[in-house]
């Protein structure tokens, strides 16, 4: 009487067991299938480097390669701020408009701790991703404390896959020290800043004014790191006191003596061009000793290539 019972149990359980193997089947495929659609792209212990470059006072750069796929740059410039951005450099640069997730994970050692959201990167058609000084600092401290950075987004290559792009904080300490200390030694002005400059002299003097004298000081400092300039014009001028040829002679002297300064700080001197205008041009009138003051100027117009 009880063989029949006995015999709808046991096929009871071989369904369900059936069935059971036949659900982790499917969640191991979906798995599969889920980690098959995500492209990653990191480097591992062994392949994970960071370098310096660009070590000038004009700028600094933290590199590091992410295999098979590009660049992840850190740079400095000067200017007074010396603001920090982000560029990441792709190989295979975007096909659409598109935002980027970015995360903050922590180590496969650290698996315990929690993923945090950082930002979202804008990704532009044809460009690389670039991200801004506060987000880009906030990536360093998250990589200076041991975790990887890492963007999300999907493929424009391929609509069934994802993207993951993380940085690599293998290695990523001493070279971010020596990138802090390329930064704090940039030059706190930029090319902008002394690429027109009116300086003005002293009456009677080829010596210029001591304010004028640290505007050339920074210009000099400047030429001395950039070995990108292609041209410097110095035009330079004299008040109406004294004849007019001792003043156009004067303002002749001016511009040359700016022209020997320029070429000790290794201009060529085939790329300096100097005027000198005595009395003409003037910006004031000289009928008061401010108005003569401002005339008595020397003009810098630098280019680069």
């Amino acid at each position: 009487m009880h063989k029949p019972t006995f015999f709808w149990q046991t096929w009871s359980c071989v369904v369900k067991l059936h069935v059971l193997i036949l659900s982790v089947g499917c969640l191991l495929a979906i798995a599969s299938d889920t980690k098959a659609a995500m492209r990653q792209y990191s480097a591992n212990a062994d392949t994970s480097h960071w370098t310096l470059d660009k070590t000038t006072r004009l700028s600094c750069e933290l590199n590091h390669e992410v295999p098979y796929y590009g660049d992840a740059i850190f740079s400095s410039t000067a200017s007074k701020n010396k603001d920090l951005t982000f560029n990441l450099d792709m190989v295979v640069r975007p096909e659409s408009y598109d935002f980027a997730g970015l995360q903050s994970v922590p180590p496969v050692w650290r698996a315990g701790n929690p993923v945090r959201d950082i930002s979202k990167m804008q990704l532009l058609k044809k460009f690389d991703g670039e991200l801004d000084n506060s987000i880009a600092w906030e990536m360093l401290t998250e990589l200076e404390k041991g975790n990887y950075p890492t963007f999300y987004y999907k493929d424009w290559q391929n609509s069934s896959d994802q993207i993951s792009v993380a940085l690599s904080s293998v290695n990523f300490r001493d070279m971010y020290w020596a990138f802090l200390q390329c930064r704090d030694n940039l030059l706190p002005y930029s090319f902008e800043d002394i690429a027109f400059t009116v300086m003005n002299y002293k009456k009677n003097s080829s010596m210029l004014t001591k304010s004028s004298r640290k505007r050339l000081e920074m210009i000099g400092e400047y030429l001395k790191n950039d070995e990108n300039i292609e041209s410097i014009y110095i035009s330079a001028y004299s008040d109406s006191y004294g004849g007019r040829n001792t003043n156009m002679v004067l303002s002749r002297k001016r511009a040359d003596t700016i022209k020997r300064y320029m070429e000790e700080m290794g201009v060529p001197s085939e790329k300096v061009r100097t005027d000198g205008f005595g009395e003409k041009r003037h910006v004031e009138p000289n009928d008061n000793a401010l108005g003569r003051r401002k005339n008595r100027r020397v003009i810098i117009q630098i280019a680069k290539s």
